[in-house]
């Protein structure tokens, strides 16, 4: 009989096989919508130093922006080993997408994984070629490379997100192999399905715009996944686990607010009337949300809380990450009423009910607000701005297809990673804390 731990590698060797073997199968030539040289002369300065800035913006979102958020609600022993699950993930997460990636994710090699053709970037011209660069369909205005650098912007916020859901216990070498793993086998095919122009979501008219279902839901769900593998924290329920420092949350916040104008804005990937809309309805959205979610926790516990107004504006960016391209000021305010609400209830209520400790309430806002926008998307869509109208039921299918894939894909890569270097660090080492066991270090 074959051992457990052969058992949950040979069930990810088949998973990964099955995402792959299309595109290996299809490599022979390259399809037609592949990138292709054009002159220098093609490439607008206005849309590429735009692009240039929202990859700045985005990537400022998780260093610093996600690393403070995170570290000021997790406890002084932690605080050092949750931020450097940030900046561990952004470095291992841009080898991945350099190496393949952006390849399996934007390439059109099938309708359910890229092909090879850009492996180490190979074929990408930076104006080698007699004063031509390459541009990819989706952004024919900029050079490959900056879309490239844009999109791995997005591939290293979303597994630094799931961090969040089992700060203070995970082992770092887990979290290590975890996210190349992650972004290889749950990123990549969940992002083309749905963004690039041959993956089978976005041929069925499923509307994502900058990541509602591919950054937002995928990380929540994984999240609640790894939470729930993990185990609750010591003391759990039973000891009051109150945030170190929320001065870093707020700060770390207000980051993340400013970093998504490059997450939404940017992904109209043109300085145009399209990008100035997502800029508008991102804020509004922001800000309704956080006003929405400090109403919900007033009435329901008699004081507004500094964590429930930030978060409540994170709530309202999730939520409108979808529909950001898509959706005029109507919905907007819609939208991120709807989700400083809902993700209100996620993280109080569900959570209280279904009795899991997902640290940092990934699943709570991420999931349930990537849900509620990418829903909210297909009532609030509007042709006139994106081009498209919204369908629900296409939605639905869009959000229930990534939390299935999702949640399925991350336990295979958990059970696999227990049984081979082990998840959680030992009892003792949590009780010391993660910065001392982990890393040798502590603040002061």
């Amino acid at each position: 009989m074959a051992r457990p731990h052969t058992q949950a590698l040979s069930a990810l060797f088949l998973l990964f096989s099955a995402a792959c073997l299309p595109a290996l199968a299809q490599s022979g030539a390259p399809p037609a919508s592949l990138s292709t040289l054009v002159d220098h002369a093609s490439i607008s300065a206005g849309d590429t130093a735009w692009l240039l800035t929202s990859t700045a913006l985005v990537l400022l979102m998780t260093i610093p922006g996600l690393a403070l958020f995170y570290a000021g609600m997790v406890r002084k022993k932690n605080v050092l080993g949750t931020m450097a699950h940030s900046f561990a993930a952004c470095c291992v997460a841009t080898v991945v997408w350099v190496a393949v990636g952006y390849s399996l994710a934007f390439t059109p090699g099938s309708a359910f994984i890229g092909g090879l053709d850009r492996v180490m970037l190979d074929g990408m011209a930076y104006l080698k070629d007699a004063g031509k660069v390459s541009v990819h369909p989706i952004a024919p205005t900029v050079p490959e490379s900056v879309f490239l650098m844009f999109q791995m912007a997005f591939a290293i916020i979303t597994p630094a997100l799931i961090t969040g859901a089992f700060a203070e216990r995970m082992k770092f070498s887990a979290l290590l192999i975890f996210t190349a793993l992650w972004s290889l086998l749950v990123y990549a095919p969940v992002a083309h399905w749905v963004w690039e122009p041959g993956g089978w979501l976005a041929a069925r008219g499923v509307l994502d715009f900058a990541g509602g279902t591919v950054v937002h839901i995928n990380a929540g769900v994984s999240g609640l996944v790894a939470a729930v593998m993990l185990g609750k924290r010591q003391g759990f329920g039973r000891e009051a686990m109150p945030p170190h420092n929320l001065t870093f949350t707020i700060i770390g916040a207000s980051l993340l607010w400013v970093g998504w104008f490059g997450f939404n804005a940017g992904s109209a990937v043109a300085a145009d009337g399209r990008a100035g809309m997502a800029l508008l309805v991102t804020h509004l959205a922001a800000a309704v949300g956080a006003l929405a979610w400090m109403v919900a926790e007033w009435v329901t516990r008699g004081k507004p809380s500094v964590l429930g107004l930030v978060s409540g504006a994170i709530a309202g960016l999730v939520a409108i990450t979808p529909a950001s391209g898509f959706v005029d000021v109507t919905g907007a305010f819609a939208i991120g009423a709807a989700a400083g609400v809902a993700c209100y209830w996620g993280a109080t209520t569900l959570k209280s009910i279904l009795r899991y400790d997902d640290s940092l309430d990934v699943f709570g806002v991420h999931a349930v607000g990537g849900i509620v926008g990418a829903l909210l998307t297909g009532v609030f869509a509007v042709k006139a701005i994106g081009g498209v109208y919204g369908a629900l039921d296409v939605q639905l299918i869009g959000v229930f297809v990534t939390v299935l894939y999702s949640g399925v894909a991350t336990a295979l890569i958990l059970a696999a990673i227990k049984v081979t270097v082990g998840l959680r660090v030992a009892p003792e080492e949590e009780r010391e804390g993660l910065d001392i066991s982990q890393h040798g270090e502590q603040i002061a």
